[in-house]
Formats: structure tokens, C-alpha cells, sequence
């Protein structure tokens, strides 16, 4: 059963938006709450969270230092059978709650999965110990609706998520040490019409209903698209790092094969250059043994004036063309 909360709390990771955290004059704030609903055979509540817990410190975060407690939280009057899903992060129960004692490294975030019962009859009456910036609250479908008392909550109206259809409520900005009630009735079922609407309570006790034009977190369509696909086992967020990974490296290679194709490109001119300037200095020097051997001939008499003048200027000017290639060279 355990192994089975925890696999459904790592798919719900796959919900979670990417907000910027809210200032807050704490050092730790949580980012996400997800708490499911959902009734038990006996007719009590079984709560199932999943809490972010951010150190937004450039420091390891371990608590307040009064006590071995780095994180306390505190669990409604009643709750039962705690279960802590996560046993790579000591815990302890106290009165009212729990605390860990594993510190929070600087700038990371710590996930607490855990879960507990409420009997039937019970009043659900919850505590914010930290700044939340967003809580979502899930309903199985078919298995009740919940109203929230002494904090504003947001209908996002149903979605599916592994076959399974749920009703989400969602409530933002809540601060430290907030409290506020919810009453969980597995026997009434949320309207089919209710997407977007929020009901608020007053200090007097009276419930006020505001509508909201969007939603707080994903829109739950895209949410159905994405549980519906092929992918929906991955993390969107993880897929979407990993496609830009992908991308990057893409554009990297491309980058780096110009580059290498540039420089092959400039190693071939040049080696050309190389080998036309080693060409020239041949010919010159071809030349110059024929312009001797030219000489040499006339000497021996074995050459005619009038023939040793035209090769000989023949010779001249074939040279010339030949040290004006060079001379671009040099130049």
C-alpha cells in the first residue's frame, strides 16, 4: 500500500507548475501542497500530502536551532496512523504533528510525502506552519467534494490522471501559521457545471462565492492531454529539460561541425597556396636552369645569334609572369 501512495505521489509530480517562489521573510516556504482526499472503508478521511519544501538560503537550512527540529509540521486534532513515505528523511511524531531532523541542503528543495487517517466525524482543521504558495487539493471522482473554510479556494473542475478521474481545488498565497478548515463529505458530489468557482468564508461564517477567469496552476485540459499521451509517464518538466537538452546539444554540434569545416576549409586554402607558391618557385628555377643551359648553348656556338635572342626573351618573359604570381605571395 505504501509503495503504491508513494509510486501515485512521484506521478503526481508530474502536475507541478513552475511558479518562482513567493518573498517571504522565512528562509524555507513551501511551493507545492498536494493533498488527496478520499474516504476509508470505516468511514473516516484518509489525507495523502506531498510537500515541497524550499530553502531559498544560500546555506544549509537546519531549522531555528532551539531545537533538533529542522521542519515541524503540525497535523489536524484526531489524525491517526501517520504514515511517513520517505525513508531517506528522519522524522519524529510530537505532540500535534511531526518534525524532521534531516537539514535542507542551501538552495534545494525537499519533497515530504507522508499520509494519515481522520475518523468519521472529525473536524479537518489544518495549519500552514510555512508560507504556501500553492495548494491543490484532490478528489477522486465519485468519492465527494470538500468546501474550504478560512482560506479561498479555486474549483478547477475534474481531469484524469493514470485512469483515474479526479475534482481539483486549489488555494494560494496561505501564510505562516494560517488556519483553516476543510469539510470533507464523500456523499455529495461536486456540480457537473462547477469549473471555476471559488467559494471564500468570512470571519462571520459566511460563504461568498468569486469567479475566477483562469486558472491558479496548469490548465487542467493540458493536464488531460498530457495523462492521455504516450508520455504521460514521464515528468513534463524533466521531458521538456531534456528537449531543450536536445536542442542545445543540437545546435552545439552543428556549431562545432561549422567551425571544424570552417578551419578544414582554411587548412585546405591553405595547403593550396602552399603547394602553388611551392609550384612557382619551380618554375622559376626551371627557368633559370634553362635560361644557363641557353647560355651555354650560344657559347658552344651549337646556337645562332637571332635563335639565343627570341629564346632567350621567351625565357625573360615567362619569368616575369612567374615573379608577379610570387610577388602576390609576398605581398
Amino acid at each position: 500500500m505504501i509503495k503504491k501512495i508513494t509510486v501515485f505521489f512521484l506521478g503526481l509530480m508530474l502536475l507541478i507548475p513552475l511558479h518562482s517562489l513567493a518573498a517571504s521573510d522565512t528562509k524555507v516556504s513551501i511551493d507545492m501542497h498536494y493533498l488527496v482526499i478520499s474516504p476509508t472503508e470505516d468511514g473516516g478521511t484518509n489525507m495523502m500530502n506531498m510537500v515541497n519544501y524550499s530553502n531559498t538560503a544560500g546555506q544549509e537550512f537546519k531549522g531555528d536551532r532551539k531545537s533538533e527540529a529542522v521542519l515541524n509540521v503540525t497535523l489536524p486534532v484526531g489524525a491517526e496512523d501517520l504514515n511517513f513515505l520517505d525513508n531517506q528523511i528522519a522524522f519524529k511524531e510530537v505532540d500535534r504533528g511531526f518534525i524532521t531532523t534531516t537539514p535542507i541542503p542551501a538552495n534545494q528543495t525537499m519533497v515530504l510525502p507522508y499520509s494519515y487517517r481522520m475518523a468519521k466525524g472529525k473536524e479537518i482543521s489544518l495549519k500552514s506552519d510555512y508560507p504556501v504558495q500553492m495548494m491543490q487539493i484532490l478528489v477522486p471522482e465519485g468519492r465527494g467534494s470538500i468546501e474550504v473554510k478560512g482560506a479561498e479556494a479555486t474549483s478547477q473542475g475534474s481531469f484524469k490522471f493514470d485512469d483515474q478521474n479526479y475534482f481539483g481545488y486549489s488555494i494560494e498565497g496561505l501564510k505562516a501559521d494560517q488556519n483553516f478548515t476543510l469539510v470533507y463529505n464523500k456523499d455529495v458530489q461536486p456540480p457537473a457545471d462547477e469549473t471555476k468557482k471559488s467559494e471564500t468564508t468570512s470571519e462571520s461564517g459566511n460563504n461568498s462565492s468569486v469567479t475566477h477567469t483562469a486558472p491558479a496552476f496548469h490548465n487542467p485540459g493540458h493536464l488531460r492531454i498530457w495523462a492521455q499521451s504516450p508520455l504521460h509517464r514521464f515528468n513534463p518538466h524533466v521531458f521538456l529539460i531534456i528537449l531543450l537538452a536536445i536542442v542545445i546539444a543540437g545546435i552545439s554540434y552543428y556549431i562545432y561541425f561549422r567551425r571544424k569545416a570552417r578551419i578544414l576549409d582554411e587548412r585546405l586554402g591553405e595547403d593550396k597556396e602552399e603547394k602553388a607558391f611551392k609550384l612557382l618557385m619551380t618554375k622559376q628555377k626551371a627557368i633559370m636552369d634553362k635560361i644557363i643551359e641557353l647560355e651555354e648553348s650560344f657559347g658552344d656556338g651549337k646556337l645562332s645569334e637571332d635563335e639565343y635572342h627570341a629564346k632567350l626573351e621567351a625565357y625573360k618573359q615567362h619569368l616575369v609572369q612567374v615573379k608577379l604570381n610570387l610577388r602576390n605571395f609576398v605581398e
